[in-house]
């Protein structure tokens, strides 16, 4: 059974190009993003990977860190990284797990089982390991997507749901279709018109279900 949001993710131990990773060590008390990738040295993947790059600034102002995961080795890995700054123009910064023996991949079920292959594989064996994993730092997911080969991911709408997430956690809020920061939020049918008053303030009533207020800097 595939990870549910709210789970606690699975801890594991893993080399990447920066030394061994001990994933919920590293995670610490920051939030994280965990991506993956079929393989090294792929069309799609080297853009996405340069668009990550491009964004460490975004993610290190919302206390967030990002992570890779291809199912190719170190070495390859390294050498990959050349590619990605050339196609990104920025540098990569983060650390890319090798996840050559699909270990990751499997334990947080990226694969359908007649993809677990031993060698020789391609991108296509592994197509499915192409998943956005977003962390809290109490270690429980709370967001997860998958693409296909063919459609490259937009991380700024990862950036934007990075924000939607932060926003709301913890808080009986939610956010409405196409909400960016700065835009009100809705108050969350749990919390009663009175409750809502003591700890909004003042909110617009749209439907009696639907009711939006602003969220005020802590």
């Amino acid at each position: 059974m595939g990870l549910r949001i709210n789970d606690t993710v699975p801890d594991f131990t893993a080399d990447s190009n920066v030394g061994t990773i001990n994933f919920h060590d590293w995670i610490g008390d920051s939030w994280a993003i965990l991506f993956s990738h079929p393989k090294d040295f792929t069309p799609v993947c080297t853009t996405e990977f340069g668009a990550v790059a491009q964004l460490a600034a975004e993610w290190e102002k919302r206390n967030t860190k990002v992570i890779g995961v291809s199912v190719d080795d170190v070495e390859e890995h390294c050498k990959w990284i050349a590619d990605i700054e050339t196609v990104g123009g920025a540098d990569v910064t983060f650390p890319i797990i090798a996840d050559d023996e699909l270990e990751v991949s499997k334990l947080y079920d990226m694969l359908p089982a007649d993809a677990y292959l031993p060698d020789g594989r391609t991108a296509a064996d592994s197509a499915s390991v192409r998943s956005v994993f977003i962390i809290s730092p109490d270690k429980k997911l709370q967001l997860s997507m998958t693409y296909p080969m063919s459609v490259g991911r937009n991380f700024g709408e990862i950036l934007r749901a990075l924000d939607a997430l932060q926003a709301t956690w913890q808080t009986p809020v939610a956010t409405p279709a196409n909400w960016t920061v700065g835009q009100d939020v809705i108050i969350a049918l749990s919390v009663s018109d009175d409750d809502a008053k003591a700890r909004f303030g003042e909110y617009e009533v749209v439907l009696p279900y639907l009711r939006k207020t602003r969220l005020h800097a802590a």
